[in-house]
């Protein structure tokens, strides 16, 4: 059983600002409540609408029902897409199953796909910079898999064969390190000279800021811990920019998971939150420390954010013909 350490004045909290959720996950978890709100359950989810499991297990609760296949989805149920976007042979799927579609996609994982159909049709041999497996980058290479190619790191590129060097483009999953990813886009420009990219960059505005807010405060603490799920993309990357700034760093998906050996011979610890952790949780993982004798909180804001996104019209329409 743990013990609760005597409050200090000495040992500091450093609350990070931004954090928690971008305006793609608040969108996403509001599809799923308006639709239970509208048509009330059975409603179901392709995947986890978001990768935080306190998330998805606060909307099954409400009565949501998440899968992995559209094949688990009765003929004609309502079904949502999660915000990490599908292919278009998921799409074809739910028409032919005559399911009732809502679409959570992202705004910027659109964004993204829309960049790949166009570099297609200009019969480009696309390299989508992401990590294999991940739902979002599933999604992607769903819309050219016949033009597309995977790298992960610079090794990838090293290794990389196309058959016109003179027509290429690169793309990029949004939740990705920006220094690794910089990496990997320069050793692209070093062997492919003519290689095109994305009007702006693919990393999301959220995914940026919270990585730039957690290399502002390595130098000022000891420690950081990540509020996030282990399927987090982005979290993860949180995680790595802070240890490689030479800081010891750790993903948590809620003050449960805190070692009190991390805390010993720490002064200072900085929390920040991936971008589909809720920030409930982040209240209980400074009251943990609290109780553990960090007794000073001081929020540290970077860059103040106000991304909106609109609900998808499936939602917006019933809306307005629910108001009349």
């Amino acid at each position: 059983m743990r013990s609760a350490r005597p409050a200090s004045i000495d040992k500091k909290i450093l609350l990070l600002t931004p954090r928690g959720f971008c305006a793609g996950v608040v969108r996403a978890i509001d599809v799923v409540k308006i639709a239970l709100e509208i048509y009330g359950p059975p409603i179901y989810v392709r995947k986890e609408i978001v990768h935080n499991r306190h998330v998805v297990e606060e909307l099954r609760t409400a009565g949501a029902i998440f899968v992995e296949e559209l094949s688990e989805v009765p003929s004609g149920g309502r079904t949502i897409f999660s915000a990490h976007g599908v292919s278009p042979a998921v799409r074809v799927e739910a028409v032919d199953r005559g399911l009732q579609v809502i679409d959570a996609t992202c705004p910027l994982v659109t964004k993204v796909h829309l960049e790949a159909v166009k570099f297609a049709r200009q019969d480009h041999t696309i390299v989508l910079i992401g990590h294999e497996n991940h739902d979002e980058v599933i999604g992607t290479l769903g819309e050219a898999p016949e033009h597309m190619v995977l790298v992960s790191n610079v090794e990838d590129v090293d290794k990389l064969h196309v058959d016109n060097p003179d027509k290429m483009a690169f793309l990029t999953q949004t939740t990705l390190s920006l220094d690794e990813t910089t990496d990997i886009v320069n050793r692209l420009r070093e062997r492919f000279p003519k290689i095109k990219g994305p009007k702006s960059q693919d990393i999301c505005y959220a995914t940026e800021n919270r990585q730039v807010a957690v290399k502002a405060v390595a130098p000022m603490t000891d420690l950081l811990l990540v509020v996030g799920s282990k399927n987090s993309s982005n979290s993860q990357r949180l995680v790595e920019v802070c240890q490689r700034s030479g800081v010891a760093s750790y993903l948590v998906d809620d003050e449960h998971d805190v070692q009190l050996a991390w805390l010993e011979n720490v002064n200072s610890v900085a929390i920040t939150a991936g971008a589909s952790a809720p920030e409930h949780l982040v209240e209980q993982l400074i009251s943990f420390l609290q109780a553990n004798g960090f007794g000073t909180l001081e929020e540290i804001e970077i860059k103040e954010e106000d991304v909106r996104f609109s609900l998808p019209p499936e939602l917006t329409q019933i809306q307005a013909i629910a108001s009349l």
